[in-house]
């Protein structure tokens, strides 16, 4: 039979534009792996709508499996140990995997696979999914050429064909419950092809404005996130998708273009700006519990009841509560309101970031660590080198909700106050509708906030620390944007 390739599976469900298995069925006889790692899923970090958006996309690999004549291996418990079982029954194996970008245990437990297999002189091969890379430059400089040299490239067809064998599979264990999830997106890669169709023909024309409400954000937005995070699409056929669009809209009349090619551009930028991110949490694994400056971590403290309340959707703020409730029960939220969710528990709140992000990411079905940390450390102002973005709830929410109906919706305690009021009630108003009084004074809170970050930014050995911090995690985009102007 000779040595038998095992394609681990983990946040790449899908055969097309799958390096491992092209690789591997070059190689010889192809055996698809997923392990279900329950250690994994006991993180404070996962939920019952990721659990479940995850089995929908692995089902949907197992029938392309299927499909093709081979069965997927599924093991239930720890890599090495289900690795190293494999080993004893065939011999001698490779192993064939994705580079992952993802929490601290996943980065530790690839570690633990790595010396396992060399130990065992297991040659194990991984391989770039996304722009983001490894053991590399220090700095970011190229970096943005090198994401559209990997995504401009060929992607990859399913391999012509495969030389399946199976092994014994376990059953999963049931379903995590979650109950506050109300609906869920389809998973699969059926789902995801329709989807990102859908946007690029269809939903996606005004994605620039709409990415900045819940309300149009909700069809507008491109909701490809969950489908990226488990990979039943690649990024590179995303990209690749997306540039055709761009090209058959400047080939046909310009009177149809309307606002479609300025969209779609802001849709690329958002693709780089995903591997920008997991690119800072690739170079320093630690960034999910630790703040890039360290001496931000003392200055929030844990507080239970304001936690609750947050979590809960009942802090007295109108659209902040609204916008809780409505990612609770749908697994998510377009950008802008996640900017505003993290910015009132890190400032009107001040919460520890790493407390009200483990909530946000349980909630989050498209829950990407990658993405997450990083992007709640900037919003937090603890990286020395953002700006610091403090939201008012009452203007997001006449901003974004002007007519109150997405407010009044979701928090129903509130049905009867009319129109743009419902953003900015009187004490009196909140009690007589059993609706709580806020749980901060707005200003004076992110006055406070403000004060203790600004005071920090200014002790010249923390500036000294940012300094570094631009100089490894830092976008080149405005750097080059100034020599072109120069």
């Amino acid at each position: 039979m000779g040595q038998v390739q095992i394609v681990w599976f983990k946040r790449d469900l899908r055969l097309a534009d799958h390096a491992p298995m092209t690789e591997a069925a070059r190689r010889g006889p192809v055996l698809p792996l997923f392990v279900y790692e329950p250690e994994l899923w006991s993180l404070p970090e996962r939920s019952g709508r990721q659990d479940m958006f995850m089995r929908g996309a692995l089902a949907s690999l197992e029938s392309d499996i299927v499909r093709r004549g081979g069965t997927l291996v599924l093991r239930v418990g720890e890599v090495v140990s289900i690795l190293s079982d494999l080993r004893d029954r065939f011999g001698d194996i490779a192993i064939h995997a994705h580079e992952e970008t993802g929490d601290l245990w996943t980065f530790q437990r690839d570690n633990t696979v790595r010396a396992w297999c060399k130990k065992n002189a297991v040659k194990f091969s991984e391989y770039r999914q996304f722009g983001i890379e490894r053991g590399g430059d220090t700095t970011r400089n190229g970096w943005a050429k090198r994401w559209d040299q990997m995504m401009e490239s060929a992607a990859l067809p399913e391999p012509p064909a495969v030389d399946w064998i199976g092994a014994d599979s376990d059953t999963l264990p049931p379903t995590q419950p979650d109950p506050s999830v109300t609906w869920l997106q389809c998973a699969g890669r059926r789902a995801a092809q329709d989807t990102l169709q859908s946007f690029l023909e269809d939903r996606g024309e005004f994605y620039q404005k709409d990415m900045s409400t819940p309300v149009a954000g909700e069809v507008g937005c491109s909701r490809i996130s969950p489908h990226l995070v488990w990979g039943s699409m690649s990024m590179r056929e995303m990209y690749q998708a997306t540039v055709n669009r761009q090209a058959d809209l400047r080939a046909g009349p310009a009177e149809e273009r309307g606002f479609w090619l300025k969209s779609l551009n802001s849709f690329v930028g958002r693709l780089h700006w995903h591997c920008h991110f997991s690119q800072k949490l690739e170079d320093q694994p630690d960034l999910e519990s630790r703040s890039m400056i360290p001496a931000y971590d003392a200055l929030r403290e844990r507080d239970a009841e304001r936690l609750e309340r947050y979590a809960t959707g009942t802090t007295g703020f109108p659209f902040v509560d609204a916008c809780m409730r409505y990612l609770a029960a749908n697994g998510w939220i377009n950008f802008r309101m996640r900017a505003m969710l993290v910015s009132f528990a890190s400032y009107d709140l001040w919460l520890p970031w790493q407390d009200s992000g483990k909530v946000l990411a349980r909630f989050f079905t498209d829950y990407d660590a990658g993405i997450h940390w990083p992007q709640v450390q900037m919003q937090s102002g603890v990286t020395g080198i953002n700006t610091v973005r403090v939201y008012s709830p009452v203007k997001q929410g006449l901003d974004q909700d002007p007519t109150g109906d997405f407010t009044r919706r979701w928090v129903p305690e509130l049905s009867h106050i009319p129109g743009k009021a419902v953003h900015d009630l009187t004490t009196v108003e909140a009690m007589a509708a059993g609706y709580p009084t806020p749980i901060v004074d707005h200003k004076a809170a992110t006055a406070f906030a403000k004060d203790q970050i600004f005071s920090l930014r200014r002790d010249p050995a923390l500036k000294v620390q940012a300094a570094a911090i631009m100089e490894r995690h830092g976008s080149r985009k405005r750097q080059q944007r100034r020599r072109k102007s120069a």
